[in-house]
C-alpha cells in the first residue's frame, strides 16, 4: 500500500457498525454516517467508504475488520458501537484478535477528550491498533462521541499511516491540521 504514487483516486476506508438493533432494523445507524460526514468534512484527500454493518457478534466484527483490511485494501478502518461495558459489547475483543500491535495512545487520548465531556467515558473502551499497515480505530456508538475521539486522534492519523505503510491521508487544514514532522 504505501506510497502517495501507489494510492488509488480514492482511497479505500473502512466503516464498520457494530449493532444488533441496526442490523434487525429496529433503529437506523447513524454512528457510520456520522463517521462519513467527519471525514468528508476533514479529509482533503478523495476517498470511498467501504461499508459494513454487523451484529454485536465477535466473530463477525472479526471477519469484516480482515476483510476491509486484507481484500478491500483499507489503510484505515474506523468501526463504531460495542465499546462499554454491556456483555454484547465485543469490538475491542475482535480488535485485539485481529491486530499485529497494539496503538495505546489512540484510547488514551479519545478517553482524556470525552472525560472533559462526561464522567462515563471511563466506561468506554475506545482502542486502535495495526493490521500490517492498515490502522484500525474504535469509536463509541453515540455520534457526538465519535466527533469528539476523532478530533482527539486525527491529528496524529495520517502520521501513523505514514510509518505504517498505508495510503497517504492529507487533511483540509482550515479544519485540522495533521502533524508530520518536517524533513531535516
Amino acid at each position: 500500500m504505501s506510497s502517495a504514487s501507489d494510492a488509488p483516486a480514492a482511497v479505500p476506508i473502512g466503516v464498520v457498525t457494530a449493532s444488533d438493533r441496526a442490523t434487525r432494523g429496529v433503529y437506523e445507524d447513524l454512528s457510520g454516517p456520522a463517521i462519513e460526514a467527519y471525514l468528508d468534512e476533514v479529509l482533503a484527500t478523495p476517498f470511498r467508504i467501504v461499508k459494513r454493518l454487523v451484529e454485536d457478534d465477535q466473530a463477525a466484527i472479526e471477519a469484516a475488520l480482515i476483510e476491509l483490511c486484507d481484500v478491500e485494501g483499507c489503510s484505515l478502518v474506523v468501526t463504531t458501537g460495542g465499546t462499554g461495558p454491556a456483555p454484547r459489547d465485543v469490538t475491542p475483543e475482535a480488535l485485539f484478535a485481529v491486530c499485529d500491535r497494539m496503538m495505546p495512545g489512540f484510547g488514551e487520548a479519545m478517553r482524556a477528550k470525552s472525560l472533559t465531556i462526561v464522567p462515563t467515558a471511563i466506561l468506554s473502551r475506545q482502542e486502535a491498533g495495526l493490521r500490517g499497515s492498515s490502522l484500525i480505530i474504535n469509536l463509541p456508538g453515540k455520534p457526538s462521541s465519535i466527533r469528539d475521539c476523532l478530533d482527539a486522534v486525527m491529528p496524529a492519523t495520517p502520521y501513523c499511516l505514514d510509518l505504517a505503510g498505508g495510503y497517504r491521508l492529507d487533511t483540509k487544514p482550515e479544519r485540522m491540521v495533521a502533524f508530520r514532522p518536517k524533513a531535516k
